[in-house]
């Protein structure tokens, strides 16, 4: 029997608001409150922790996730991903590529791709000299526009979102500057999946905060669809 792709498992295509966060001290109660609020898919974010106390931190939100139903994703370390039990990992441009990512994280595992520009997108979904697509279960796509989460990148703007959404085979992430406001535009660029940073990592309340930001998607989807 073919085995159960990650994506397929967790209902990935139906999935919404995606909470990217760095590590911070009341992390099992901030991302409770995050899921409690809307959020459907959790990835831990931290590029300054030694491997010891990543996959300690990585854990504790598993735990929280596992119990409430939702896929958590450890990003760039796919080697961290497997040996912890990771739903999935996310790897970036620069990072463990997809097809050893895939290798290390088993079939069953989500993995995730950022992507920038419109010749990562086809390396992507085209393969590299005309090999087979890379062996993911979504892309991210942006920033649409410039963040603090990614000093130096540019923004994309919503043209590439509309390219990715309309190329990839998969699941297409919106990433940059996601916010309740912004919401109805991306849709009408394409976007169906939204991930969120500073939205909720900054929030006083992130349950309310995640709550406002879910409200926003899911309107602008029943819109979209009429």
């Amino acid at each position: 029997m073919a085995t159960e792709r990650g994506s397929d498992r967790w209902g990935l295509a139906e999935r919404r608001l995606y909470l990217c966060t760095p590590d911070r001290p009341d992390l099992e109660v901030f991302v409770g409150r995050c899921i409690a609020g809307g959020v459907d898919i959790v990835q831990l974010r931290e590029k300054h922790l030694d491997d010891s106390a990543l996959v300690q931190r990585a854990a504790l939100v598993k735990q929280v996730c596992t119990a409430e139903g939702v896929p958590f994703v450890l990003n760039d370390r796919p080697d961290l991903a497997a040996t912890m039990g990771a739903d999935g990992v996310h790897v970036g441009q620069d990072d463990t590529s997809p097809a050893e990512a895939r290798a290390i994280i088993g079939d069953r595992a989500i993995l995730g791709l950022s992507t920038h520009t419109p010749g990562e997108l086809a390396a992507a979904v085209d393969g590299h000299g005309g090999g087979a697509p890379a062996p993911v279960d979504y892309l991210s796509a942006g920033p649409v526009v410039a963040t603090p989460t990614k000093p130096g990148r540019p923004g994309t703007g919503t043209d590439y979102l509309s390219m990715a959404v309309a190329r990839s085979p998969w699941p297409v992430w919106v990433t940059g500057g996601v916010d309740p406001d912004c919401v109805g535009g991306l849709v009408a660029a394409g976007a169906r999946h939204f991930v969120v940073v500073r939205w909720l990592v900054g929030a006083d309340d992130p349950e309310h905060a995640a709550r406002s930001l879910r409200r926003s998607i899911d309107q602008a989807l029943a819109d979209a669809a009429t």
